[in-house]
């Protein structure tokens, strides 16, 4: 084990390739990994090709419409086929749509609690049929402190987030005795692609860093150290946990 994480040639697949997505593709390669990266969006799998760091390292891609069972147990298959088996699941994919309850209608609840909630399952569980046969690996999904925070205007997401707390907990607890963990990491109001246009609006931004105690907004670059340490080795003994990233907005 030459780094610290010891992530050298883990065979890791990355479900997104956003904001937060990306950053922990990126982060993933820096400490030596192995790379599939996916996404619905061919336009963000060749900017991340494009990234320099990401460029010299053997980064394979695939494009999948995540709110397909089927599709999502095809890329968790061919990503193994790949990389010749698969050590990390990064599912780091979601959606929001901000309204009041009563004005949300069937297909945007649909969309949001199957992108952001069922696509985990499906992956998950295509990944974990895998890792259980190999008696080892770790999978990191993307929880929010809205699965513990009411905020106004969230439902459908909150409902996913809080759902996928409870999933990564019960698939954490039947596949501890194989060597698998299951953990999640919960960001808390970070400048990403899917909030930019949120916190863009007059005040906003002001509004919610008034409500971090860490008194700033946080980045992806943020996030991707909590990423890298429940992918590695040194959390082979931490399993089941949602490791909120939030500069203590959840204290609040």
């Amino acid at each position: 084990m030459t780094g610290w994480l010891g992530l050298e040639e883990r065979r890791a697949l990355v479900i997104g390739a956003g904001g937060l997505g990306s950053a922990c593709a990126l982060g993933l390669a820096e400490a030596g990994a192995q790379l599939v990266i996916v996404d619905a969006d061919e336009t963000k799998l060749k900017a991340l090709r494009d990234i320099p760091a990401l460029a010299t390292v053997n980064v394979r891609t695939l494009t999948a419409d995540l709110t397909s069972s089927g599709e999502c147990e095809r890329v968790v298959t061919e990503a193994a086929r790949e990389l010749g088996g698969l050590d990390v699941l990064v599912h780091a994919v979601g959606m929001n749509d901000r309204r009041p309850v009563v004005d949300i209608p069937d297909e945007v609840w649909d969309r949001i609690i199957t992108l952001n909630l069922s696509s985990a399952f499906w992956t998950g569980r295509a990944a974990g049929r895998l890792m259980r046969e190999s008696g080892q690996g770790s999978m990191v999904f993307f929880s929010s402190v809205s699965s513990l925070l009411a905020h106004r205007h969230h439902a459908p997401y909150a409902a996913s987030k809080g759902g996928l707390d409870q999933l990564v907990k019960v698939m954490a607890r039947e596949w501890a005795p194989e060597g698998v963990t299951v953990n999640a990491v919960g960001p808390g109001y970070t400048e990403t692609e899917l909030t930019r246009a949120y916190l863009d609006k007059p005040g906003m931004r002001e509004e919610m860093t008034s409500l971090v105690p860490a008194g700033r907004l946080g980045t992806p670059q943020d996030v991707v150290g909590a990423v890298l340490f429940l992918a590695s080795a040194r959390a082979s003994f931490v399993t089941g946990q949602v490791l909120y990233v939030d500069g203590g907005r959840t204290l609040v």
